[in-house]
């Protein structure tokens, strides 16, 4: 028997469903059986920011054995996939280039994730970076020595807006688009899987699917998988130097992409708030902290846009609060439905 088989099988035992996902191709096994860290990126129509980011995954520092999963969300065209898949072949990257056809955020991650702990026996921990997204050349180094020595497993990292519209610079001063933590060390809790390290451990306790595929389209399922993972007395974690920059379209710096975002954050965080407070009572509460948020907005509001100097930024905290209110009608804002648009 193979002394892996017994790592391969634990790992398999957490699955009771057939693979969602189809292999387009992949290296050897043999040069995958020790990788301990898998940096997982989803992708959805984006092939030349997506060979952007594998080519700074490429040119990461320190010595660090680590392996890719491309998961392509596209299940027609697969541009991505395609472009990824000539990329392995020419040595750019190790690892696997998978389809998840279904569209999804969610069913993205979920199939990345999946990916990762039964194909590398030697698994330690997941990262992630997305297709708009770039490392820089110490971010894995970073992650690593974290993880190496910090007592938490779940680990975040900053994000800087790269805007095309040059012009458009002064918003990175917006909630939507700052790192919600700016120093190393513990934080309560993470927000976002755009810049990640998450143990090993944690996707066995949580188990599979690990995101709630109901927030696909919504956004949220990052938010709400973090939520969980506190709730199950998991350890959070901040390493401001394992940094990323993120690509901004001038879509993105347009006052109605920014507030359905603010929109979407209030719905997110008032969605998951009901879950964890079910029934009418739990109901009425969330009810009223949104209420309370509503009128909580004019005074924060006021004191961010004095901050910031932008009546734009100062709306946030109004658009926040009035999202969670549409979202106990039903209102949700789907950004995720149309990803290129996104």
């Amino acid at each position: 028997m193979n002394a892996l088989d017994p790592i391969r099988n634990r790992a398999a035992a957490l699955f009771t469903t057939p693979e969602p996902f189809s292999v387009l191709a992949s290296s050897p096994e043999a040069t995958l059986a020790g990788v301990e860290s898998v940096v997982c990126v989803p992708t959805f129509r984006r092939p030349d920011l997506l060979e952007a980011t594998l080519r700074s995954l490429a040119a990461q520092q320190g010595g660090h054995d680590v392996a890719i999963i491309v998961v392509e969300n596209e299940g027609i065209e697969q541009a991505g996939a395609q472009r990824a898949a000539s990329l392995l072949a020419q040595g750019l990257f190790k690892g696997f280039v998978i389809v998840e056809p279904r569209q999804g955020n969610c069913k993205a991650y979920n199939a990345a994730w999946r990916c990762a702990l039964t194909r590398f026996p030697a698994l330690k921990q997941v990262l992630g970076i997305d297709d708009d997204e770039t490392a820089t050349p110490l971010w894995l180094d970073a992650f690593l020595k974290a993880a190496r020595s910090a007592p938490a497993e779940l680990f975040g990292g900053s994000v800087t807006p790269d805007f095309e519209d040059s012009s458009r610079a002064w918003l990175s001063a917006h909630p939507v688009f700052r790192s919600h933590y700016a120093a190393s060390g513990p934080i309560p809790i993470l927000f976002s899987s755009a810049n990640y390290l998450i143990r090993r451990e944690v996707l066995e306790r949580l188990g599979y699917p690990f995101l709630d595929e109901r927030f696909d389209f919504t956004g949220g399922g990052d938010s709400d998988f973090f939520t969980r993972a506190k709730a199950a007395g998991f350890r959070f974690w901040w390493v401001q130097e394992a940094a990323q920059r993120e690509t901004m379209p001038a879509r993105r710096s347009e006052f109605g992409w920014i507030q359905a975002r603010a929109l979407r954050n209030g719905a997110i965080s008032a969605a998951i708030e009901r879950r964890l407070r079910p029934g009418t009572s739990g109901r009425l509460r969330v009810l009223a902290k949104s209420l309370a948020l509503l009128g909580a907005s004019l005074p924060r509001g006021l004191a961010l846009g004095l901050k910031t100097g932008s009546a734009v930024i100062g709306l946030y905290h109004a658009q926040v609060a009035a999202g969670r209110l549409l979202s106990e009608f039903g209102v949700a804002n789907e950004q995720y439905r149309k990803p290129e648009a996104n």
